[in-house]
């Protein structure tokens, strides 16, 4: 598939995978990465003789989310999902954030439609590759 964008992503750019399926597209993404660092200190030393890292946590919140038709076809529940990614595609380079587990699911329907309002995940891993 290639992937052709000339400015910001928008909602046909940002989607959930589910075993190499798109499953949905997402209006709007905020996405936020941390560390947790140690500092290693030495007996009789004033500072620290040296840093750890700690691991990266990716908590990403997605707002908007709409099923695909054969992913509603399929029975898709949001609550169910599991080790899943998600995709977005930016005008230079396309970024995954994998092993995806939902840490929290704000819903805001109508009827006939499988929306979600919000939905707050956690990625494993986060990797990006050229387009």
């Amino acid at each position: 598939m290639s992937v052709s964008i000339a400015g910001f992503p928008t909602s046909s750019d940002i989607w959930l995978e589910l075993n190499g399926q798109k499953v949905a597209v997402v209006q709007s993404y905020n996405c936020r990465t941390s560390r947790e660092s140690a500092s290693v200190e030495a007996f009789g030393e004033d500072e620290p003789v040296a840093t750890v890292q700690g691991p990266q946590r990716h908590e990403i919140e997605l707002t908007r989310l709409y099923a695909t038709d054969e992913a509603i076809a399929d029975g898709l529940s949001f609550y169910d999902l599991k080790d899943f990614s998600l995709v977005i595609c930016k005008p230079d380079r396309k970024v995954i954030y994998s092993g995806c587990q939902w840490s929290g699911i704000q819903e805001d329907a109508k009827l006939r439609e499988m929306v979600v309002e919000k939905l707050t995940l956690v990625a494993r891993k986060r990797m990006e590759s050229g387009v």
